[in-house]
């Protein structure tokens, strides 16, 4: 069976008042349909920015990105995007913040149909009963659900999350990173995210991708996570398993911190 996404031997490197900086150097890694797979390293080490190319908001400087077997060379309603601030426009509600897209990718359906797929995802992620709200009216934790049914509502063969819950409170957090597993499940949806976190990179990903170090960032090491999804929290760290993937990832984050460390110290 082919990857359905292909990412290799990525490069990426920005102009500065001192010549150019490479951010990520040759980070290649393949991807099958309906597989979440997650992104840590530490910061700087250029996780967005390869989640920037996926999404074709910032060109590569060599390597190359194909998805379900065309090449990724601009954004498009392929690839969905969930930031970390959902960036809802204020003066629309709920439902016409995520019909915006809807619109746009099914504009040849039937209007009954396009209010039937926001609806859907609306009700998803639990904001059936919100949707004539204004981002002003809603928590954070609620404008971040309207973001990944959003995401999702647009039908995208490949869902990017950059840090989808850093901003939100711990309680709030769960219960989205639920509410993701839940959609991703039932949609069958393939799946990159930027985390720092690692018990959330355990329980959502089939599989961990690790990054050295930035600058000339590459994937270090990956690991698989073998159990079934969507997985309920509290029994996941019943398994030992659990703590040995967990203490691989974080393992491998200490020796890359050593390592920053060592580097900062001045000769």
């Amino acid at each position: 069976m082919s990857p359905f996404l292909e990412i290799f031997n990525l490069h990426k490197s920005f102009q500065t008042p001192t010549g150019p900086n490479l951010i990520v150097e040759g980070f290649s890694i393949t991807i099958n349909e309906g597989e979440f797979v997650s992104l840590i390293g530490h910061s700087g080490c250029g996780k967005s920015t390869v989640l920037s190319m996926v999404a074709g908001l910032i060109q590569p400087s060599l390597g190359g990105i194909v998805l379900a077997n065309r090449e990724v060379l601009e954004a498009g309603p392929d690839r969905g995007v969930v930031f970390q601030s959902p960036n809802l426009l204020p003066w629309l509600t709920a439902y016409e913040n995520i019909m915006l897209g809807v619109n746009q990718v099914f504009s040849h359906a039937r209007a009954a149909d396009r209010r039937d797929i926001a609806m859907h995802y609306l009700q998803k992620v639990g904001l059936g009963d919100s949707a004539n709200r204004k981002p002003d009216e809603m928590s954070s934790g609620m404008k971040q659900r309207v973001g990944i049914a959003r995401a999702f509502a647009i039908r995208p063969k490949v869902l990017l999350l950059d840090e989808p819950f850093g901003m939100l409170d711990q309680l709030t957090r769960f219960e989205l990173q639920d509410v993701l597993m839940k959609l991703c499940a039932s949609d069958k949806k393939t799946a990159i995210m930027v985390t720092h976190d690692v018990d959330e990179a355990v329980l959502l990903s089939d599989r961990i991708a690790m990054m050295t170090n930035g600058p000339r960032a590459k994937l270090g090491q990956t690991v698989s996570v073998p159990f079934e999804r969507p997985r309920n929290r509290i029994e996941l760290m019943e398994l030992p398993e659990y703590y040995t993937i967990r203490a691989q990832v974080i393992d491998f984050l200490e020796q890359h911190d050593r390592h920053r460390q060592t580097e900062a110290v001045p000769a």
